[in-house]
This record gives C-alpha cells, sequence and structure tokens, in this order.
C-alpha cells in the first residue's frame, strides 16, 4: 500500500513539474517575441531619421544655391554628417542578442546624432532666413518628432527587456531557460546624449 502512495507522490510531482515547466517555457517564448517586437520599433524609427537625413541635406543644399557665399562651417558640418551617416548605414545590420554588435549600432547611432547636431546648429547659424523654407521647416518638425519617438522606443524595448532578463535569471525559471536555451539579453548602454533630440529648432 505504502507502495503506491509513493507512486502516487512521485506521479503528481512530476504532473507539477511538467506543468510548471510548460508554463515557465510558454511565459518566456511570450516575452522573448515581446522583445524582438520592440527591438523592432527601435529599427524603423532609427531607419525613419536615417531616411530624413539626405532630404535635409538636398533641401540647404538647394537654398544654399541661392545664396552669393558658401559657408565653411556648414560645408565642414556637412562632411561629418556624410561620414557618421555612412557609418550608420554600416551597422544597420544589427544581432540585438549580441552585446558587442548593440554597442557598435549604439555608437554609430550617437555620432550621427551629434553630427546631426553640429549640421543643424551650423546651417541655423549660417542660413537664418532658412526657418521661412516650408521643405525645410516641415523636415525639421519630422526630424525631432523621430527623435523623440527614438527614445521612447528605446526606454520601451530596455523596460522589456529588462522584464525578461530578471525572469529568464529568477529561480525557478532560471532552470528552465538553462534547459531550453534561454539567455539574458544584452541592452543599450547609457549614454547621455543618445537620450536627447538634437537641438534643431529655430
Amino acid at each position: 500500500m505504502k507502495k503506491y502512495i509513493w507512486i502516487g507522490v512521485v506521479v503528481v510531482l512530476v504532473l507539477l513539474l511538467c506543468t510548471s515547466g510548460c508554463s515557465t517555457y510558454n511565459n518566456m517564448v511570450t516575452l522573448d517575441q515581446q522583445v524582438e517586437q520592440a527591438w523592432a520599433k527601435v529599427e524603423v524609427q532609427y531607419q525613419r531619421r536615417m531616411d530624413l537625413i539626405p532630404n535635409m541635406v538636398a533641401t540647404v543644399k538647394g537654398y544654399a544655391e541661392h545664396e552669393s557665399s558658401t559657408y565653411e562651417k556648414v560645408t565642414e558640418a556637412r562632411a561629418g554628417l556624410s561620414q557618421a551617416y555612412n557609418d550608420a548605414k554600416a551597422n544597420e545590420q544589427v544581432d540585438p542578442n549580441s552585446q558587442q554588435s548593440l554597442d557598435s549600432f549604439n555608437q554609430a547611432q550617437q555620432s550621427l546624432n551629434r553630427a546631426l547636431s553640429i549640421y543643424v546648429n551650423a546651417v541655423r547659424e549660417a542660413y537664418p532666413d532658412l526657418k521661412a523654407d516650408t521643405q525645410f521647416t516641415n523636415l525639421e518638425t519630422v526630424l525631432e518628432g523621430t527623435e523623440n519617438r527614438i527614445a521612447t522606443e528605446r526606454t520601451r524595448y530596455t523596460e522589456i527587456v529588462t522584464n525578461y532578463n530578471v525572469t529568464v535569471r529568477r529561480f525557478p525559471a532560471n532552470i528552465f531557460a538553462g534547459i531550453f536555451g534561454f539567455s539574458p539579453k544584452p541592452q543599450f548602454k547609457a549614454d547621455a546624449e543618445a537620450a536627447h533630440a538634437p537641438q534643431v529648432q529655430f
């Protein structure tokens, strides 16, 4: 009789373990998908900014053609922006599961952010009347909105990754995480400048 009781206890424990394992696995799958979706939203906003930059440069060039002189500061700033833009393009294929890849992407985007800020400020100084150009002011507004969306999506991504990482590290979920191959994901390293949009208002 005792033998059957022990068998029953073991069966119940195994069933509880399987149920807990399935529930934990499904939860980690859900969180992993949320991380991927959040990353996709981050990428969309960065790509949006990448698409805006050539339009802004072209608009300024078109305006500058009507000016009698070329400002060296704008030319230098445009060259710096061009270099940062190309570097960012080269780092577009990022693996968000690799800290090194994420760091390279983040560094390129930070450099682009700084170069864009320098460029816009140089343009503002050189061509004060450009604020009357509708195309440029529209681009400026869209760019500022995009920078704000980048900051928002980065924050959401960080929150979701933190939630995921806490789950896969917490006992007993960490046991199932190890069995099923769920590992902690890297995050953006804090950078004060990256969290702020460039000052593009006239």
